[in-house]
């Protein structure tokens, strides 16, 4: 075997231990993740699991960064293309609804769970979850500075509560959805985000 091939082949069955962690810790939780489990679900030694990790908090980040690929995928880069401002916002929220009413992890939104899950407890786990809350924060905080500026948003929207009122709709959709298995809970998020991203009276026509 070239060493070509057996890189790749290693890389995909990183891919594949990280894409079943991903959809057990959305469910299950970050502590949900074991390496006897994944090598017996995929068939492997847990020699083999361990050897691409080496140790299970280095599982829960890795399993955290591909959880971050597959949201920004499915809910950041399709608003990419999108005006910045409002307008992306609009586009980026619609993204964000539909990446929960579809189920895109099976248990919810993985953030979601994964905060619940850690919030209360110190270490690099809790700090990893910390900094893409942050992240995702900042994003939605300088498309609403933007969407201030253009005047699209009335004067003196604070861009801060903006991204907390978004953040909390979109929080109780995932808890509508995965508790009370709500099917109207989309359309009352998508109502909520649109009030809060209503423009300036006098820039509608």
């Amino acid at each position: 075997m070239s060493p070509r091939r057996s890189a790749a082949e290693a890389l995909g069955t990183r891919a594949a231990i990280l894409d079943r962690s991903v959809a057990i810790a959305s469910a299950e939780g970050l502590e949900g993740l074991t390496i006897g489990r994944l090598a017996g679900e995929l068939d492997m030694s847990k020699s083999g699991v361990l050897g691409h990790f080496g140790s299970k908090e280095a599982l829960q980040l890795a399993t955290l960064d591909r959880a971050g690929e597959i949201f920004r995928a499915e809910v950041w880069e399709p608003a990419l293309p999108a005006a910045p401002g409002l307008t992306r916002l609009r586009v980026l929220c619609e993204a964000w609804v539909s990446y929960l009413e579809r189920g895109v992890f099976p248990g919810g939104c993985f953030f979601v769970a994964a905060a619940h899950e850690f919030d209360g407890r110190p270490g690099p786990v809790r700090e990893a979850v910390e900094a893409r809350f942050e992240m995702w924060r900042e994003r939605l905080r300088k498309e609403a500075g933007r969407a201030v500026a253009a005047g699209d948003l009335p004067e003196g929207t604070d861009p801060e509560q903006v991204a907390f009122e978004l953040l909390g709709a979109a929080m109780a959709l995932n808890h509508a959805l995965q508790l009370h298995h709500d099917p109207q809970a989309p359309t009352r998020a998508r109502q909520a985000m649109h009030a809060r991203l209503t423009s300036h009276p006098s820039r509608i026509a």
